[in-house]
């Protein structure tokens, strides 16, 4: 027995917007044997969009009942039923939540009336419900109304039927289940041909080739496949992500430097629906390293705040992590505790009593020789003011790829063959693609710092020969 179900909604998503109506058609295999319909007072005003595109108004649902006094007959309906929808992960995961709203917890098998009319149908331009019906000739009586394309879905599933003639339990059936791990509106073919083990950006598209969600990966086809395999106990903004992704476009970038930095950027400059954390330019993180130097000439490294009008040596999205860097380099490096304001009293540090600080905290070790290791402290993780090449592996054995810094800021990034020998520095500023300089960038470059090939760049005398292991 199957439920073919559609709703119309007071939006998108499942964990803010409610359903404003619901049509359920009961389907035995054969032919429709029962059939509900009813308008859902949502508890919250329709969007004025909303009402123009389904024609439910306000007042339409005022003294219509709210969805826990149809619940009941609603999960009859539903009980040991298959769930049947056109784009079925939408309605599913709207119901889903209405229910968990009311302390249950629904589950079905589904199907998609997408994907079985694209294996059914092959062909046709677009399988959205509007355009599948006009290709094979169904009317829908009442469009953007639950039970109008509700009916419209049946007859649709009716036709699948018959066309396979009537024999999607079994095997068939169990195909589709596995299948419907892939977004309903994403053929197939689109996620086969992604290739495995290839780093970079990936991007999702809505049906009208809309960006809507950047992501990116040191395995391209296993990051997306993760996304896929979330099910619907999972996320709800991972499920409506799902719903609406049509198609799927990837530039590969050979280094996950590359690929954190092209991520970023392309955040900001789309702003896809799905993405939140860096679409703000001045987004995390919130606390930096800073350097100073004090009456005494010593220089001092202090933990605070993101300053609006100096760059800090370092940067973190907590202050306990910038904290925990700075330790690191106390330890390292033999700084004193005082120097770098983690001992607020008087008197030597902990670490001079421990003889781990050589005494700048009593000045008695020079400043020459404490600002000696502090520099090559501050150099070890932070790149202010620094002009250099980041150097990484590219999109295959003969590339190179190659971040730029220029006075401590970031100028973009390119890519270099080095089929024909080593490139010269000339080389590697003409290939540089120009990007713009912002907190997140500075947060991911500093995360990097040390752990990847730097290579000089004012003058040729600067650089390393040694690039043929990148």
């Amino acid at each position: 027995m199957y439920a073919i179900v559609d709703i119309e909604t007071t939006g998108g998503r499942p964990d803010n917007d409610r359903i404003t109506e619901i049509a359920i058609i009961i389907h035995d295999g054969e032919k429709v044997v029962e059939t509900f319909s009813s308008l859902i007072n949502p508890e919250c005003s329709i969007p004025y969009n909303i009402t123009m595109l389904t024609g439910i108004s306000n007042d339409m649902v005022r003294d219509a009942p709210k969805f826990y006094e149809v619940a009941k007959s609603i999960h009859e309906l539903l009980h040991n039923k298959v769930f049947v929808a056109h784009n079925v992960r939408f309605d599913y995961g709207f119901v889903k939540a209405a229910f968990k709203d009311l302390g249950a917890n629904y589950a079905s098998q589904t199907l998609c009336t997408v994907r079985l009319s694209r294996k059914t149908f092959p062909g046709y331009p677009s399988y959205s419900l509007g355009k599948i019906c006009a290709h094979l000739d169904i009317e829908i009586k009442n469009r953007h109304r639950a039970l109008g394309d509700a009916e419209a879905t049946a007859i649709l599933f009716d036709k699948i039927l018959k066309q396979n003639n009537h024999n999607i339990e079994g095997e068939w059936l169990a195909s589709e289940q596995k299948l419907t791990s892939l977004p309903p509106l994403l053929d197939k073919t689109v996620f086969e041909n992604i290739p495995e083990r290839k780093t970079g950006v990936y991007y999702f598209h809505d049906q009208f080739g809309n960006v809507i969600y950047v992501g990116k990966g040191n395995d391209i086809k296993k990051r997306i496949t993760q996304h896929f395999s979330l099910n619907i106990k999972g996320s709800r903004r991972s499920i409506l992500l799902k719903a609406e992704i049509a198609d799927i476009s990837y530039e590969e970038t050979g280094s996950e430097l590359i690929a954190l930095l092209l991520e970023s950027d392309e955040i900001k400059k789309i702003k896809p629906t799905y993405n939140i954390t860096q679409k703000r330019i001045k987004a995390v993180p919130f606390y930096g390293i800073y350097e100073s130097v004090d009456k005494q000439g010593y220089i001092n490294l202090q933990v605070s705040r993101i300053k609006e009008d100096e760059e800090p040596l370092n940067t973190s999205d907590t202050m306990e992590k910038a904290k925990e860097l700075l330790y690191k380099q106390i330890a390292k490096f033999e700084l004193c505790l005082s120097k770098c304001d983690l001992h607020k009293t008087g008197g030597p540090c902990f670490h001079w009593h421990i003889q781990k600080c050589k005494g700048a905290c009593g000045q008695i070790e020079s400043t020459e020789a404490y600002n000696q290791r502090a520099t090559k402290a501050i150099e070890s993780f932070s790149f202010q003011n620094e002009s250099f090449f980041l150097v990484s592996k590219g999109r295959h054995e003969d590339e190179i790829a190659i971040v730029c810094i220029e006075n401590g800021r970031y100028r973009g990034f390119g890519y270099l063959d080095t089929s024909f020998g080593q490139p010269s520095l000339d080389d590697m500023r003409s290939c540089i693609k120009k990007y713009p300089h912002n907190r997140d960038i500075q947060n991911i470059l500093c995360g990097v710092v040390g752990k990847v090939k730097k290579v000089g760049y004012l003058s040729e005398a600067t650089q390393r020969n040694d690039l043929s292991n990148y």
